[in-house]
Formats: structure tokens, C-alpha cells, sequence
């Protein structure tokens, strides 16, 4: 989708519409949710903060997420998808995989099932989407990310090595602002000059990560769209109002976030083994800790003590924490297995 929550304003709201409008935050704290492509015309971006964002474009407008609303729009389109394949790997709320190679309605090209696809989603919505077909993930991704806003790319097979050799490695999927901006200082400036390093290079450059840079540059992408929906991780965090500097500060606003995670967990029934810790400074760097337990914790003491040690562990700290989060991941469900009597064979 096209700034998914930013256009969900605009739609419900016209007084915001040809305007600059920023999702989340507030001019004076928080981080932006998702920005109006009028926003980003002045160089506003989800995940930016508020301060950066006011100072770059003065007239831009706050709004509160409206999150039930964007889950019951997300409801709608995913009902589209499903007319088409069962094939559906959700990303978010406003984007997913969608495998058509054998499709519902026996339409012969993908390309055409994503123009029918975007045309429905505005008949429904009144909201825009772009779409990118090729032949795996990683193409399909990148494709989609071309003529935003209510683009259609495709890359197709014969056209696609070619086409990695061209793209500048800071719009991989996959390849962070950090790892580009590595790679750019060794000379790795396109796909034909990540494409000149041995696998093995890549993987004492990049760790496990050098597998996946290995095959992308060679446009290989051998992930299956996975439809079964299985839920990765867990996690609440927030962004405080002032900066917290004590411990006893930073435990306290740890406390309701660790609850709305437990809840999150037991509404879902299910439970994880690694616990992880995120703390932002007033400078925006970040910080994360894991720790793991060889069971699912479905302790709630337990899961606040793992917290808590994480926390004294790396405290104190040099700058003020603006934003605390709590992650549980490799979570599995909470199957009640009933005893059974074991026979050996002498």
C-alpha cells in the first residue's frame, strides 16, 4: 500500500488531504509512524523522529494512529488477495508475498492479476497500491518499490541479472543503511560489484548474511511465500515524554511495557524462549540485549526478573533513554501434551 496509515487519514479526513501529515508522534516527542508522500517531498520518513521531522518540514501535520482502523482496511485487501491464492505471506498490515503461480481464476499472467488486484483494492478502499511481479521474493520486492506511488514494475526473467548488475546496493532488500554504507566505502556500489566477491568473502565480511548478498546479486532467491502465518515475536515498546536517566526511572517505565507484552503473550497462548531488551538514547542510537532460556517462559516473574537483569546489566548509562522496548521471540504455542505410557522392547 501507498503510506498506508498516512492515506487512511487523508481519506477519512479531507481537511488533510494535499497536505503534509505525519503519523504517530507529536511535534514534540515520538518517532513518525508513516508520512504522506506530500511529507516526503520535504524528506520525512516513518521511523524518523519528531524534532527531525518539524524541523524539515514546519507545517507538518500530527495524527494519532488509529490502528483498528488500519487492521479492518488491512482485512479488506487481504480478502482481495485471497480471491486470487491461497498463497498469502503477510508482511504487515500493509504489505505481503503473494505466490499466483497457479491461480484461483486461471488468469494466464501475473501481471495482470496484480492490475486487477490494485483495481479492486481502490474500488474498496479508495486507497492506492503498488505492486512488483517477478519471479521470486527478493525481485518482486524490489520491483514494487518502482514508480510509487500506484506503480505497477515488472522484472522479468531473461531481463532480471541484468537488472541487479544496474541497482545501487543501498536499495537491496535486506541490505541496511549501515551495511550500503560499507560496502560503498569498499568500492560496492552496484549488484556487478558485489557480484565480484567470492560467497565466502562475503560471509567473513557480513557474517550468515553473506549467503543471502551471494545469491540476491546473481538475482537467486530461492524462499517459498510461506501462507501459514506463523507469528515471529512479541513486543511493546515506548517513547517517554521526558528522557529517563535513573535506573529506578527506566524500571518503573519499564513495568507497564512489560506488561502489555505478558498480555499480548497470554491472549495469544503462546510463548517464547528469548527475551530481548531495546533502549534509544536522546542521541537515537540504539541498543539491544537478548537472553534466552532453554523453555518457553511462561513465568510472569521469571519474564519481568529476565527484563530487569538486562537492564542492570548495561546500566548506567552515558545519555538519556528517550524509548524503551520489550521483545519475546522464538515463541511456540502453549499445547497442553497429555501423558502417555512409554513401552520399551527388551
Amino acid at each position: 500500500m501507498d503510506a498506508f496509515y498516512a492515506s487512511v487519514e487523508q481519506r477519512d479526513n479531507p481537511a488533510l488531504r494535499g497536505k503534509p501529515v505525519a503519523v504517530g508522534g507529536s511535534a514534540a516527542r515520538g518517532v513518525v509512524a508513516a508520512a504522506s508522500y506530500e511529507a516526503r517531498k520535504f524528506g520525512v520518513y516513518s521511523a524518523m523522529a519528531s524534532k527531525i521531522a518539524i524541523r524539515k518540514c514546519p507545517k507538518l501535520i500530527f495524527t494519532r494512529p488509529r490502528f483498528d482502523v488500519y487492521k479492518q482496511v488491512s482485512k479488506q485487501i487481504r480478502e482481495i488477495f485471497a480471491e486470487y491464492t491461497d498463497l498469502i505471506e503477510p508482511l504487515s498490515l500493509d504489505e505481503a508475498y503473494l505466490d499466483v503461480t497457479e491461480n484461483k481464476l486461471g488468469i494466464e499472467t501475473a501481471t495482470e492479476i496484480a492490475r486487477q488486484i490494485k483495481e479492486k483494492i481502490f474500488q474498496k478502499t479508495h486507497l492506492t497500491a503498488s505492486a512488483g511481479i517477478s519471479y521470486n521474493k527478493f525481485l518482486a520486492k524490489i520491483a514494487s518499490d518502482f514508480n510509487k506511488p500506484n506503480g505497477l514494475f515488472v522484472i522479468k526473467p531473461h531481463r532480471a541479472e541484468a537488472f541487479v548488475d544496474e541497482l545501487p546496493v543501498a536499495k537491496f532488500h535486506g541490505v541496511g543503511k549501515v551495511t550500503a554504507d560499507k560496502m560503498q566505502k569498499m568500492g560496492i556500489l552496484v549488484g556487478a560489484d558485489l557480484k565480484k566477491l567470492e560467497e565466502m568473502e562475503l560471509v567473513k565480511l557480513y557474517g550468515k548474511a553473506g549467503h543471502y548478498y551471494y545469491n540476491i546479486c546473481r538475482a537467486i532467491d530461492l524462499r517459498q511465500v510461506s501462507a501459514d502465518g506463523t507469528r515471529k515475536s512479541l513486543g511493546a515498546e515506548n517513547t517517554f515524554d521526558t528522557d529517563l536517566f535513573t535506573l529506578a526511572e527506566m524500571q518503573n517505565g519499564l513495568g507497564p511495557i512489560m506488561a502489555e507484552v505478558w498480555r499480548r503473550i497470554e491472549r495469544a497462548n503462546i510463548y517464547g524462549r528469548t527475551i530481548s531488551l531495546k533502549v534509544k538514547f536522546d542521541n537515537f542510537e540504539t541498543i539491544t540485549r537478548s537472553k534466552s532460556a532453554f523453555q518457553p517462559i511462561k513465568d510472569l516473574f521469571f519474564f519481568e526478573k529476565i527484563v530487569e537483569d538486562l537492564l542492570e546489566n548495561v546500566h548506567p548509562f552515558e545519555h538519556g533513554v528517550r524509548l524503551l522496548g520489550v521483545t519475546i521471540s522464538n515463541l511456540e504455542p502453549n499445547e497442553i501434551v497429555e501423558g502417555k505410557q512409554l513401552t520399551l522392547n527388551f
